[in-house]
Order: C-alpha cells, then structure tokens, then sequence
C-alpha cells in the first residue's frame, strides 16, 4: 500500500499458520489493551502499531482485533505500541477495512505470504467519489404503500453496492418532495428488529410519502447501502455483541475500533442531483443530514421529525441517539 508494508487484514487471512512480528490496530482498541495514551485515544479510528514479546499468530492476532472475544480470551500481552511513520498508509488501511466490513486489524509483513496486491491511498478517494455514481436503471414499481411509484438504482464503476431511490407519486419540477434518507438495516427494515427504530421509520416515510402522492406531491425514499451506519452487517452485529455486555451503541462501534457514524451522506446528495431535486423537504430527526445536503448544495426548504415511538428494547439505542449523536427526538 502506496510505501507501506504488505498488510493483511486477521479476519480474511488464508492460512492458520501464518504470522507476523507487528499489528496495525485502532487507537480504540489500543486504549482497551492499554496502549493508546490520552491524545490517541481522543481519536478512537486513528492508526496504533504495536508488537508483542512474540510474534502475533493468526489466533492470537484474531482475538487482539475483536473485542467480542475478550471475554473468553482474556489475557492477552504484553504488547507495545511503537512509533508510526509520517505516512498515509496507516490511516487508508483502517478506512480499507470499514469499506470492506471487516475489523480494523492487520498483521504487517506476514510469513508466508501470498503475492500482495498494491493498493494506493488515492485508490481509495476514487472507490469513495460520489461524482462517479449514476443510474444504472429505472422502472415502475408499484407497491403496497403506493401503486403509482417508481424506482432508480444507482452504481458506480469501482464500488458494486446498489443504492435505490423509490419514489413515490409523479415527479414534478413545481413540486418539493418529502426526501427521507434512510440507510440500510437488514435487522430492522426485514427482520423486524426492536433494537433499533429503522424499520418504523421506513414505514412511517413510506406512509407520509403515499399521503403526499394523494395530495398531488411526492415523496422519495433515498436507500443508502451503508448498514450499521457504514460499518457493515458483521460488524454491527459484533456492535450488538458488545450492547448486551453493556456498552452503548457509540461504545461498542468505538471498542472495535470502528467509527459511530461512518456513512457517506454525499452519495444521498449526489443521488438528488442525478433525479433534477435540487430542494427538498426532508424527513429526520439527525441534524447531521441536513448539513450533508447542505454541503451538497442542496436546499431544506423544511424538516419533518419522525416520531415511531419506543419500546423495551430501543429505549437505551433511541437515548443515545438523543444525547450522543444529537438527534432531535420529538
């Protein structure tokens, strides 16, 4: 990577055999091992290199990378963490592994090793641009909220996650759409999950958008592949893990070293743009939504909060939310 060493992530090593003299690991994840001092861990995704009294093999660096094994392997050391270069490599390989799901954690230059495969920081700017997603599809879709919708699937070259748009009633230049931006969560929009509030809130937009459609406007649903708000389906799962030891939502994303909100909002306003909505009235009750459309030029005529209520389940989720994240619960 760019002039770094060959790096290979613990979770997708081919070989049981394989190890290494050094790890890359999250300052998050430093600091629960005791190694990060006070201005790293402030920075819970920033880069940490360390190395042990013996080399780190596959099961030993597996579970110095995930933090849902503490429990059954406790002891663990001693480690050290040592100087890291004035480089880039560091920083793009953790951001590597969120894009890729998987945990923060590489074992660095390892025996054997397989012919690596370079990879560049600006590689990674370019798989992340949203300027280089478009639509790759677009047709009727009737549905249970609404008969009279539409949906568009965008993509781009280097990135396969399919982003959706449905929208629902007939578009119109003269009309400013209700716009909820909802990120994917399998738990919740499929399965049902009462751990989070996200299957609510799509019904909820679907519904408001259905009633829009019959009053002559309309609504756009834009779904964003970025589940666990960026980390992945695994990884929230692991996150999950972690909340019933105790942790909080934000906790447990920083004890596996992983951002609390690492989703790209620039897709959402890039995916406007490609529909001709260049004002909208959006649906949410994260602030931090507003600033990203507002980044990406795109005018709020108004916010609508959404208001799904709780139970025994999200209560905890849905106040970290609120005191945490600074979301406006109604």
């Amino acid at each position: 990577m760019d002039d770094g060493p060959v790096l290979l992530p613990v979770e997708t090593a081919p070989s049981p055999d394989i190890h290494s003299d050094t790890m890359l690991i999250s300052a998050a994840r430093a600091q629960t091992l005791k190694l990060a001092n006070q201005r790293e861990a402030a920075v819970p995704h920033a880069p940490v290199l360390i190395e042990g009294g013996e080399p780190f093999t596959l099961d030993l660096a597996r579970s110095v990378g995930d933090p849902a094994l503490d429990l059954a392997s406790p002891m663990k050391g001693p480690f050290r963490a040592l100087a890291l270069p004035g480089t880039e490599w560091p920083a793009t390989a953790l951001e590597i592994a969120r894009h890729a799901g998987i945990l923060p954690a590489f074992m660095l230059d390892p025996a054997p090793a397989d012919q690596p495969v370079a990879v560049a920081t600006a590689d990674l700017a370019a798989f992340a641009a949203p300027e280089s997603l478009r639509i790759a599809a677009r047709t009727r879709l009737p549905t249970a909220a609404a008969e009279q919708a539409e949906i568009a699937i965008f993509r781009s070259p280097a990135d396969l996650r399919e982003h959706a748009a449905l929208i629902i009633g007939r578009q119109s230049a003269d009309k400013v759409p209700l716009v909820r931006i909802h990120s994917e969560c399998l738990t919740g929009d499929v399965f049902g999950s009462l751990k989070c509030d996200c299957g609510p809130q799509l019904d909820s937009a679907l519904h408001a958008f259905a009633q829009e459609a019959e009053k002559g406007g309309y609504g756009v649903v834009l779904y964003l592949r970025q589940e666990g708000r960026g980390i992945g389906l695994v990884n929230k799962l692991r996150a999950y893990q972690l909340q019933e030891q105790g942790y909080d939502t934000v906790e447990a994303n920083q004890r596996l070293g992983l951002p609390d909100e690492a989703r790209d909002f620039p897709i959402a306003g890039r995916m406007l743009l490609l529909l001709g909505i260049s004002r909208i009235r959006l649906l949410t009750n994260n602030p931090a939504k507003l600033t990203a459309m507002e980044e990406q030029n795109v005018e709020i005529v108004e916010r609508l909060p959404l208001d799904t209520g709780t139970n025994p389940h999200n209560t905890r989720y849905l106040a970290t939310k609120r005191d945490r994240s600074g979301h406006l619960l109604p």
